[in-house]
């Protein structure tokens, strides 16, 4: 028996398309008197010298950090409360509710937002775009017998992002949930074809990707206001010369900008595919009436 697949699914990625910040640079650091330039020295150089992961290496940088003086997750949520976003944000997420017609609503068809970052999730949970997503997906930390962060509890590479693109098309977000086990395609709650995912670059390289082959929709977002051009230089190269996608939009989210005006398109288009097909099970599904 299938699902109804009447969900439109968008998926984020956190720093530099939502905000035009990293979220550590503008809560976590100024908090406990990190310099920035050289946290992510350090980084650098675990990289580059000892072959770290890059999320492993600023998640055992910023425990270095701080040592003696580690938050708990509760803190960390507190400091997300101060997050900054891009314009238009949060208020999109529900104005975006009103492409929808009523021929929509009557089939059922619904938008669920949703953010995939190799940030930390404790920051975004506390932020004020919680209460408009659906799940969100990040770096987590375990905690000591006083609460305080203690090593890493979930790493999200960049790589590994296309995994929660898996989750959300098989409804599977629990991250205890074996996302590989086998699941038909009419049983998988948000198709690829139902779900877009923005994102600013390189390391949305590999989302990009599995959005394309699938099926599913995708943009590349870039700081209007970043005035060496390289926000927007990375998103040209994604579309012109690597063709991981169609779209590039400058990141202002509010009414009438480019990127709303995509993005409202792309819903309009998959909501009246969604009727379309609907009406045609509804059609092959009906057995006519005896005729006397």
């Amino acid at each position: 028996m299938s699902v109804p697949q009447t969900t439109i699914g968008i998926a984020y990625d956190y720093d530099q398309t939502l905000s035009p910040t990293y979220m550590q640079d503008e809560v976590v650091f100024p908090a406990f008197g990190i310099n920035s330039s050289a946290f992510w020295k350090k980084c650098q150089q675990l990289v580059r010298e000892e072959g770290w992961e890059s999320e492993l290496a600023y998640l055992k940088t910023l425990l270095d950090y701080l040592d003696i003086d580690r938050p708990t997750n509760e803190d960390l949520e507190k400091l997300g409360n101060n997050l900054k976003f891009y314009k238009g944000l949060p208020e999109m997420f529900t104005e975006l509710e009103g492409v929808l017609t009523e021929t929509h609503r009557a089939m059922g068809i619904t938008i669920e937002h949703y953010i995939i970052s190799s940030g930390m999730k404790a920051l975004i949970d506390g932020s004020r775009l919680r209460p408009f997503v659906k799940a969100i997906f990040g770096c987590e930390f375990a905690t000591d017998a006083q609460g305080r962060i203690s090593f890493p509890k979930r790493v999200i590479s960049h790589t590994q992002k296309t995994q929660y693109l898996f989750r959300i098309n098989k409804g599977l977000l629990d991250p205890n949930e074996d996302v590989n086990d086998h699941m038909p395609s009419e049983l998988r709650r948000i198709p690829f074809q139902n779900m877009i995912y923005l994102g600013d670059g390189p390391t949305d390289v590999p989302c990009f990707t599995v959005m394309r082959q699938f099926g599913g929709h995708a943009i590349a977002v870039y700081n209007p206001d970043d005035p060496s051009r390289n926000s927007f230089r990375k998103c040209y190269q994604l579309a012109t010369h690597a063709q991981r996608v169609k779209h590039i939009a400058p990141s202002d989210f509010r009414p009438g900008s480019h990127v709303r005006m995509v993005l409202e398109e792309m819903i309009s288009e998959i909501a009246d595919r969604i009727v379309r097909a609907r009406k045609e099970e509804i059609h092959e599904g009906t057995v006519g009436a005896p005729k006397h």
